[in-house]
């Protein structure tokens, strides 16, 4: 594995500003979001409004990884999606959620999820995990993926490699009829092949007019998520696979999640919603 240093916390910058004229979630400027109460499968309406915020946070996303390279920090990231969202009229749906400073998490090499963006610099070797969510016309699209910076090393290559197969083959397995925890059974029993553990407390969810509405999909064989999956469910898959153990420390910041043994980590994530047939990906660019 890399012999890179482990991360440190950075200097945040000052909250970045979004125009008036954007409409902003009911949560921000609160400490948390009002529960959802809503149906967790969506109307055409709905779904087609998400097509829109997922297509904009998925271009958010790769405009910003476009600018991953050694000696950028994460903050620069940051603004670049930031920038983006604002500019095709989308709030950065992170920005202010239960007090989140920034407009994506950046999430590098032991970061399992949630990093904030900062002064970080990032590393030749680093992996660079950029999870974006865009709210407009009163729905969030959210997806995440994790980039290489420079040369980086062939055993986090293929974790990274392997992450994005095991989401690939968890958006395969969605079916209308079956239940939520085949989506965890298909991602845990790739994930065994390669002795990678497979992140537990952090989920993919339900997902709508709300960022969060509930509904949790475990990204391990769940005996609990029994909830059968019907056409028109909009939710995440977003598997985080580790080089080590999937238990995980948080920093002082109440964010930032690292590995406990602090070896390394990847995520990817989509935005989906159920079909008559299958899944359609909502975050595609």
């Amino acid at each position: 594995m890399s012999g890179q240093s482990l991360l440190v916390p950075g200097e945040i910058t000052p909250v970045r500003s979004v125009p008036g004229n954007i409409r902003r979630p009911e949560y921000v400027g609160k400490p948390a979001p009002t529960p959802y109460t809503g149906p967790e499968v969506q109307d055409t309406d709905t779904v087609e409004r998400m097509r829109i915020a997922g297509r904009i946070a998925a271009q958010a996303m790769e405009e910003a990884a476009t600018h991953i390279a050694p000696g950028v920090t994460t903050d620069q990231l940051d603004k670049v999606a930031h920038d983006f969202m604002v500019d095709h009229g989308a709030y950065p749906s992170t920005l202010g959620y239960r007090g989140f400073p920034k407009s994506l998490c950046t999430s590098l090499n032991e970061v399992i999820c949630h990093g904030i963006p900062d002064s970080t610099v990032l590393r030749d070797g680093d992996i660079v995990n950029l999870d974006v969510t865009a709210y407009i016309n009163g729905v969030h699209g959210d997806n995440n993926a994790t980039y290489l910076c420079g040369d980086v090393d062939e055993e986090s290559r293929l974790l990274v490699e392997r992450t994005r197969e095991s989401l690939n083959r968890a958006i395969k397995a969605v079916k209308p009829g079956r239940q939520i925890n085949v989506i965890g059974r298909v991602i845990e029993s790739y994930a065994k092949r390669f002795g990678y553990g497979v992140v537990r407390d952090f989920t993919g969810h339900g997902i709508n007019t709300s960022f969060h509405s509930g509904l949790i999909i475990p990204h391990y064989d769940s005996p609990h998520a029994t909830t059968v999956m019907q056409p028109g469910m909009t939710f995440t898959i977003e598997p985080m696979l580790t080089l080590g153990t999937h238990e995980y420390d948080m920093w002082e910041d109440g964010w930032t999640v690292v590995t406990k043994d602090r070896k390394r980590t990847a995520q990817f994530e989509h935005t989906l919603v159920v079909t008559e047939t299958g899944a359609e990906i909502l975050t595609l660019p």
